[in-house]
């Protein structure tokens, strides 16, 4: 068997579902490990995204072979968005966000203790929040004191500037594994740094993705719209961060998501495109690794390179394997395994 690159063994790809889909357009999709190798795969699923027909939907992957798509979460009437699974073992969270505009999000969360085969009924996660909290598009991490830290942001609209709208991160932070959340202080910006594209304006970074080296050090690449990925770092656990910088990182404002391996390597998938164009093409979709606590980023793994639009990834690692899916075309979601050389 011929190695991919220096880091990767084998590689296979399978599409979730088929053509025969239940819905005609599905986005933003996230997978979780099993102890048994089954892996669960979630994405928002209906008409088009913000139709109120959207709910989130789920697989199964047991063996080789994915179960038929299922809803896991359909309130009525309103649009589901950005489903996000964190699995300690059997033990599973579910977040998700509903709300016909991104400023007026809830966030809901579902537990379940068997591995995916039952859920508890939806609940506000934290009760009378609207604009998001806890995990918005990329997983939770765990640190060494046991507290979970999620990666979040917001987006709204400048009351003082008509049709101005501002990005900001930040994370969530759980000492009792989700029942109660404190809001970190928000990333600081460079506000003179931020000069946005051709594409439009500077609005700020959101969409956060996360790793700890260990103890309370953490640190996040973000997405933007200066053409490029930022980060931040910080000493105490997420609760305060330093001034967001730019990570080296080609990036044309699509969805990115790192995790932490084995030896304190790190494997990023993201789109690798340096600026817009009029459609903001997202292709291609690569992983690149990074040795150094993600400050240079080598051994690009092409997972899609051709016309058309691969997005919104999502990546976890267990026992020297590496799991992706990610948007194709917004009709379907791929599944990748990657086999590391040891």
């Amino acid at each position: 068997m011929e190695p991919v690159n220096h880091n990767v063994l084998s590689m296979e790809k399978q599409f979730i579902f088929a053509d025969d889909r239940p819905f005609p357009s599905c986005h933003a999709s996230t997978l979780a490990i099993l102890p048994n190798g089954d892996v669960l795969a979630a994405w928002f699923g209906g008409s088009y995204e913000k139709a109120s027909d959207v709910a989130i939907w789920m697989s199964r992957r047991s063996g080789d072979a994915w179960s038929a798509p299922y809803k896991i979460a359909d309130e009525e009437g309103i649009a589901h968005w950005n489903p996000v699974l964190y699995a300690e073992g059997l033990k599973i969270w579910l977040f998700y966000k509903v709300g016909h505009e991104i400023p007026a999000w809830f966030t809901r969360i579902m537990r379940s203790e068997d591995g995916g085969q039952t859920w508890s009924e939806p609940e506000e996660l934290v009760p009378g929040d609207i604009g998001g909290r806890g995990p918005v598009r990329s997983k939770p991490i765990r640190l060494s004191d046991g507290s979970m830290v999620a990666p979040t942001s917001v987006e709204y609209r400048d009351p003082e500037t008509p049709g101005k709208e501002i990005w900001e991160a930040y994370v969530d932070i759980t000492g009792d594994s989700g029942n109660t959340w404190t809001r970190s202080a928000i990333v600081p910006m460079n506000v003179s740094e931020l000069v946005g594209t051709n594409y439009g304006p500077s609005k700020g970074l959101i969409q956060p993705t996360l790793w700890s080296p260990g103890g309370f050090i953490v640190h996040m690449l973000l997405r933007s719209t200066e053409g490029m990925i930022f980060r931040s770092d910080s000493e105490d656990g997420g609760f305060t961060w330093c001034t967001a910088y730019p990570a080296g990182l080609p990036n044309n404002n699509s969805g990115i998501d790192v995790v932490l391996m084995d030896k304190g390597k790190l494997a990023l998938v993201f789109n690798p495109v340096s600026g817009f164009t009029t459609d903001s093409p997202r292709t291609p979709l690569v992983i690149r690794f990074s040795s150094d606590n993600g400050f240079t980023w080598t051994d690009e793994v092409v997972l899609e390179d051709g016309p058309g639009e691969y997005s919104y990834p999502a990546i976890v690692y267990r026992d020297n394997e590496l799991y992706v899916t990610y948007t194709w075309n917004r009709e379907r979601i791929v599944f990748r395994k990657l086999v590391m050389l040891p």
